[in-house]
């Protein structure tokens, strides 16, 4: 059956005939065979319909059908991959460093090397190869936090404009740090660079690029913080990120820092930091009474499977959030998780779920359906992007995967009989790479491969 948009019709620039797979509301994986997907200049999907209905379509949006691309046998779209949770600023020691747990890695590794994008030079290479990064393995969407330097962090809007990957870019803030003095801000300095930044990144006017408020954590902010910036992001209808319920010594501090709070839910909460554009990585220690807070503020969770289980962090019970309603998107959390692909975290997510099976063998493990939705579809409700992004829909916008599953060199073995699908999504969400990634497509431009 034929779908298209309600939008005043626009010219199509391209139309593509294969399979596509995506998540919807009502199902982990739907599998569209032979299906032809029309997008048109604004980069926006316009029309989805069967293979047969070519003719048809051809006339109704007025292409040439010897002009359509064609995929291949052993290749396939899926949306484009979704990062909820990633540290921009940490991605220079990704793979490393690994051997002590959240705070203590924090104050060893961490803050020393944020330290350094006062040098522009620094944060333009290390930022240029976290985009291009992400970008070839798949990322289509990334929700940074970068450092508390303004320039750095306005530095990293402009290359995820430039290279067109879609990003919430996050400059920290954190006017408490007893361990690395130099690195931290006052708390007048901190609102003040904020809105800076904030404004700074809006007269740009990246199509694709915004900014999000980015309390680190309640234990690097005092209370007074906490306040302004809720009062900002409400001011400017921005969305927020931080950290929650990482690990339990986290717990315990929030708790003696914030005695008056009821829990670490509560401190963000009556600082007006929990909203229905709220995401808060891990939330592994969150009580069943806090995960009913972020259903009824409509916050939500960025599940970082790799940086839970690298940091000795604790291990994420997905299904009791998704039986509370909880938003959930998924995150690499680089560098605490070691990779900056997605489908990592993927892996890594059926991981945990798997951890806990061993653990409660009535334990109801995810599938890589289930997964795969959290990848996509997932992150771009958890970012409040559901509107644009996430899935193959008339009228959001062509952010895409084009995946070959048979790439020369690449990291897959197809057997000699034709699997059906299903069974080759999930072969490459367990043995693909960026190999496999032939091209990613970002509101409808092509993003990859790079053009410099």
């Amino acid at each position: 059956m034929m779908a298209q948009s309600d939008r005043p019709a626009a010219t199509i620039a391209n139309v593509y005939r294969g399979t596509f797979m995506h998540s919807t509301q009502k199902t982990a994986l739907e599998v569209l065979e032979d299906e032809l997907l029309g997008v048109d200049t604004d980069g926006k999907i316009a029309f989805m319909g069967r293979g047969a209905e070519l003719q048809t379509l051809s006339q109704t949006f007025g292409f040439n059908p010897s002009e359509v691309t064609q995929l291949a046998k052993d290749e396939f779209f899926i949306p484009g991959l979704v990062d909820t949770h990633i540290h921009a600023c940490q991605y220079s020691y990704a793979g490393t460093a690994l051997d002590m747990p959240l705070l203590q890695w924090l104050n060893t590794y961490t803050f020393p090397v944020e330290s350094q994008f006062t040098d522009l030079n620094f944060a333009q290479r290390v930022y240029s190869q976290v985009v291009k990064r992400t970008l070839r393995n798949g990322t289509t969407t990334a929700c940074y936090f970068t450092s508390i330097h303004t320039d750095a962090s306005l530095l990293l809007g402009k290359l995820a404009n430039d290279f067109g990957q879609r990003a919430l870019v996050g400059k920290v803030c954190m006017d408490i740090n007893d361990f690395v003095e130099h690195y931290k801000e006052t708390t007048q300095e901190s609102q003040d660079e904020t809105c800076r930044f904030i404004k700074e990144l809006l007269d740009k006017k990246y199509p694709l690029v915004r900014p999000v408020v980015t309390p680190r954590f309640a234990l690097s902010c005092k209370e007074t913080l906490l306040g302004e910036l809720g009062a900002i992001a409400k001011k400017h209808n921005l969305p927020i990120q931080s950290h929650i319920s990482e690990n339990l010594e986290e717990v315990k501090l929030v708790k003696q820092l914030f005695p008056k709070y009821a829990s670490y839910t509560d401190v963000y909460l009556k600082n007006n930091l929990l909203t229905d554009k709220t995401v808060m990585a891990h939330g592994c220690h969150l009580s069943d009474e806090e995960l009913v807070i972020f259903k009824e503020t409509g916050a939500s969770l960025s599940h970082c499977p790799n940086s839970n289980i690298s940091l000795c962090s604790g291990l994420l019970d997905v299904r009791n959030v998704l039986k509370h309603q909880v938003k959930l998107g998924l995150g690499t959390d680089v560098a605490g998780g070691y990779s900056a692909s997605m489908l990592d975290a993927v892996r890594r997510a059926r991981d945990t779920s798997k951890v806990l099976t061993i653990q409660n063998p009535n334990y109801n493990t995810l599938t890589f359906e289930e997964v795969f939705r959290l990848a996509t579809l997932g992150g771009s409700q958890a970012l409040s992007l559901d509107g644009q992004t996430g899935n193959f829909e008339v009228g959001k916008d062509f952010d895409a995967l084009r995946v070959n599953v048979a790439a020369p060199g690449g990291p897959m073995d197809l057997s000699v009989n034709s699997e059906e699908p299903k069974i080759i999504l999930e072969k490459f969400l367990n043995l693909g790479d960026d190999r496999n990634i032939a091209e990613v497509y970002v509101a409808g431009r092509k993003v990859v491969p790079f053009t410099d």
